[in-house]
């Protein structure tokens, strides 16, 4: 009787604080009259049994008055914190590795160095220009190396496409042409004078606008940093530089990376212009898609790589975290982002990967690891899984499938998603499903032999649990735009709820689900030593999963359904990348769907 009295107690005290607080701060009930001892507080009791509710822990009145001195010292600490200016680009003191403690790679890093790869141009040129735009950067690259074409006519068309379908798309923040023109002519001086630097020489290549460029705006896809111009160059920028690419735009990203709207609104998919590109790397998607560049660069955090990819059917690699250095671009959280290549073929992948990858001394967390590219390799000689669930129909009433699947699978009346009856949903699932396993097919034909894989149930509680770790973190990289005037602007779409939101998350509960993720670390770390790669759908559980434990993963093309590209994601061992894109290459060479490309109209 007495604990119920008391939480009566308490449930009164609480009630009347929660108004007092949204009202005035953190100031006291009006009606109640404080102990003198509270005045002085800025928090009193009250108020921090509100804390109480929200963080769901229940103290003592005892233990609450030992904690009150030191959690309004706190809040002074707090503002003398807030008032020292922290740039943008200033890391916090803590560094994320994916590998588990004895398991680092052993070093040979060798960005640049020539790796094998099958150059051919086409058998005959025509007259246009136009013709080479969606041709991949292996077939571009024999026709500048050997002078048929040069960058600079090269960087014109991609430039003249780019004016002439980029509106339409809206996936251009940026067209940067003294640059690309001036970098272009110096490729074309070079490899006239035989200084050819390598397949990348003179190819126009397009970056998502959240990679520093000299002189030039980087906005990050948000309103209030549309105007902003930085005095460096990221180290991707600069990487792909020094292998002679050329620079033809700066592509849109939703808005700080989150889905594909930002300030001047959505980007859209070239295979279906009413439709999203997906995000946040949603300019790079769409113009690699559209030919509107010969390769691009995209982030991804969780999925930002990956869906975009999948959404306007390109090759896209997402590395293993550490793998590329994340100088100059745009944090949103720390220990997630990855930067990679967005392309036309597994190849070009290969190659853009082989020039970016490596430490720099300017980022702590990218690991001296050698890429050891064999695209010969026997698939006979990997253990290749795959899925068990995402290749089998979901159960006649619905439930159990994800994704695509279930959405297809799921029962109603009147019309479904996106105006589609139950009948059509049902249908177009039937066909990306039988997809998929001819997807499989492919690699039995190409000598694989495929395991079924049931997911331990603890990797996709585990993950789940802490995938708010994104999300702090991003309050916490967007702190002072939260308490700005500039959290007001509508390009930022739901992030200042989101950032609002997790600032009530508390360091101890951030902390925790860091330790969790160790403990799902361990867990991905006994699946991926009984197999090389694993097969999924790009709309798998997994994907969530893979950003937080690091692991590297790339989309490839796996056939159309009502003209949208239907992907399959191969995912791989930490630090990989080389058998992950082979396992995806097996696939390409085997399947005829990378031949398929929009029909663009302005």
């Amino acid at each position: 009787m007495k604990q119920l009295r008391k939480d009566g107690v308490r449930r009164r005290r609480f009630l009347k604080a929660v108004p007092a607080a949204v009202a005035g701060g953190l100031a006291m009930p009006a009606l109640a009259q404080p102990p003198a001892q509270e005045q002085a507080r800025r928090i009193g009791k009250d108020v921090l049994e509100c804390g109480e509710k929200i963080f769901g822990v229940d103290f003592s009145d005892a233990e609450e008055e030992q904690a009150l001195a030191g959690v309004n010292r706190n809040l002074e600490s707090y503002e003398q914190l807030r008032a020292i200016d922290v740039p943008l680009d200033t890391e916090p003191a803590v560094t994320f590795r994916p590998y588990l403690p004895g398991k680092k790679p052993k070093p040979g890093a060798t960005p640049g160095a020539k790796i094998k790869v099958t150059l051919q141009a086409p058998a005959a040129r025509t007259a246009s220009l136009d013709d080479l735009a969606f041709l991949p950067v292996t077939a571009l690259a024999p026709l500048v190396q050997r002078r048929e074409v040069s960058s600079t006519d090269l960087t014109k068309m991609y430039l003249d496409r780019l004016k002439k379908f980029g509106p339409k798309l809206n996936c251009v923040v940026t067209l940067t042409e003294d640059l690309a023109l001036a970098q272009a002519a110096q490729a074309d001086k070079e490899i006239r004078a035989g200084k050819y630097r390598g397949p990348l020489h003179g190819i126009p290549w397009g970056g998502k606008d959240l990679f520093a460029t000299k002189g030039i705006p980087t906005t990050w896809g948000a309103g209030p940093f549309q105007n902003q111009v930085l005095d460096y160059d990221a180290t991707i920028v600069e990487r792909l530089r020094e292998a002679g690419a050329v620079l033809v735009a700066k592509l849109s990203m939703g808005a700080l990376a989150q889905g594909d709207r930002w300030f001047r609104g959505q980007t859209r998919t070239p295979w279906n212009p009413e439709n999203g590109s997906s995000g946040s790397s949603a300019g790079p998607g769409s113009a690699t898609a559209a030919g509107l560049v010969g390769f691009s660069i995209g982030t991804e955090t969780r999925g930002s790589i990956i869906s975009p990819a999948a959404v306007n059917g390109v090759t896209g690699l997402r590395p293993t975290y550490g793998r590329v250095s994340r100088h100059g671009a745009m944090a949103l959280s720390w220990t997630m982002d990855k930067i990679g290549p967005m392309c036309r073929s597994i190849e070009d992948c290969a190659l853009v990967f082989n020039a970016i990858y490596g430490p720099d001394g300017r980022d702590d967390t990218v690991v001296d690891a050698p890429f050891g590219w064999n695209p010969d390799l026997p698939l006979s000689k990997l253990k290749i899984g795959y899925i068990k669930s995402e290749f089998e129909a979901p159960p006649a009433d619905g439930r159990g499938g994800r994704g695509e699947g279930a959405a297809g699978g799921g029962r109603g009346e009147g019309r479904g998603r996106g105006g589609l009856s139950p009948e059509e949903q049902r249908r177009r699932a039937e066909e990306r499903l039988a997809l998929l396993n001819g997807a499989l097919d492919v690699y039995r034909r190409a000598g694989a032999t495929l395991h079924p894989i049931t997911l331990p149930e603890t990797l996709t509680r585990y993950s789940g649990a802490i995938s708010f770790v994104l999300s702090t973190e991003a309050a916490a990289a967007f702190d002072d735009l939260t308490r700005g005037p500039g959290i007001k602007d509508e390009s930022l779409n739901t992030w200042p709820n989101t950032f609002r939101t997790h600032r009530f998350v508390p360091a101890v509960e951030y902390i925790r689900a860091q330790r969790i993720r160790t403990l799902l670390m361990r867990e991905m770390d006994k699946l991926m030593s009984e197999y090389d790669v694993f097969l999924s759908g790009t709309n798998s559980a997994t994907l969530g999963l893979t950003n937080l434990t690091g692991h590297p993963a790339v989309a490839v093309r796996a056939g159309f359904v009502a003209n949208a590209p239907l992907m399959l994601m191969v995912t791989g061992r930490l630090y990989d990348e080389a058998t992950t894109l082979r396992v995806a290459l097996a696939h390409e060479r085997g399947s005829s769907w990378n031949a398929r490309q929009p029909e663009l109209t302005v």
